[in-house]
């Protein structure tokens, strides 16, 4: 007999996270590698692994890095000194916030309704520039983070 959920309905062999508009999944707010890593894991088709490379350049640039998945949205930041990137999927393009982007050098290329933060998008067919990518990250995470 299958399991079943707490609403009585019969659990699926793999139940897996709802994309919401634009392809972004929708998973449970948590602090931790592993709600990020079901983000990554659940990211649809080509973004999944970008998303992996992502995480991956992120903890070989800091290892000592703060993870979390807030607002369906991994974001990286530094104990004590809040966030400092987050990205998110979009229909077509992974978006990638720098909250202190403008300090960046070279400043990354999408501007933001707040003047502090940049955004870079990452499309299907693009090759990530690992050691621009990298600098970013170190730089952003010497800046103070955002706050919720």
């Amino acid at each position: 007999m299958p399991a079943k959920r707490a609403s009585g309905k019969p659990k699926k062999a793999a139940d897996t996270p709802r994309l919401l508009s634009g392809g972004n999944p929708q998973i449970a707010k948590g602090d931790g590698d592993a709600p990020v890593q079901a983000y990554i894991a659940a990211m649809p088709g080509w973004k999944s692994d970008m998303g992996r490379q992502l995480d991956t350049l992120i903890v070989r640039a800091l290892p000592e890095v703060r993870k979390a998945v807030k607002w369906n949205s991994p974001f990286y930041g530094i104990e004590g000194r809040g966030w400092f990137l987050s990205f998110h999927c979009f229909t077509r393009y992974i978006k990638i916030a720098f909250f202190r982007g403008a300090a960046l050098e070279p400043v990354p290329p999408v501007t933001s309704k707040d003047e502090n933060t940049r955004y870079f998008h990452i499309h299907e067919n693009d090759v990530l520039d690992e050691a621009l990518f990298a600098s970013w990250v170190r730089q952003a995470s010497t800046l103070p983070g955002w706050t919720p």
